[in-house]
């Protein structure tokens, strides 16, 4: 879109000696053009804590990096975060979750090996039995003591403090 407004004839820049030339000076459409290649941000992504007080429901993951995690991903252009966790929770689960509160938002840029991801984690409720779908390859419910060897990303630390923000009140600290 830049690049169709610095081309654009338009009237004169107050504050500039322009007559007319540019609405955006060509200085200034190279600066971002360079801005574009040379920035790179973190994703935006969601995950899931789906608990019914006893335990968890975590997935099997098809792709790497495998292993057992919360359901989640990432966030898609113009979808909200509670839209994304709920949408990611139905894919990999088949459940229809209900979200009780947006827990924590995790940022490490090493949660996840492939790029640097920023993970917002809801809390949410749902009644059945999981399924695996989408990426993952099955779910299931684990009770809060009983949890698999290997859990992928930094899923066992937000499992951890899930756990200690449902029985002692405590919130991670930033």
């Amino acid at each position: 879109m830049l690049c169709r407004l610095a081309k654009r004839k338009k009237r004169s820049v107050p504050g500039t000696k322009s007559k007319g030339k540019y609405l955006f000076k060509p200085w200034l459409l190279a600066m971002t053009q360079k801005a574009e290649k040379e920035y790179r941000n973190p994703y935006p992504t969601v995950d899931v804590v789906i608990t019914d007080g006893a335990g968890l429901v975590l997935v099997s993951r098809k792709n790497p990096p495998y292993g057992w995690a919360l359901p989640g991903g990432f966030v898609d252009e113009g979808e909200s975060l509670e839209d994304a966790a709920v949408r990611e929770a139905l894919e990999e689960t088949g459940l229809s979750v209900i979200l009780k509160e947006q827990f924590y938002t995790y940022s490490d840029p090493r949660r996840d090996p492939r790029h640097h991801t920023i993970s917002t984690v809801f809390i949410a409720a749902a009644d059945g039995e999981p399924r695996g779908g989408d990426d993952a390859a099955e779910a299931l419910r684990f009770a809060w003591g009983d949890l698999p060897g290997y859990i992928a990303f930094d899923h066992r630390q937000i499992i951890e403090d899930v756990q200690k923000f449902i029985v002692k009140g405590e919130r991670p600290k930033p």
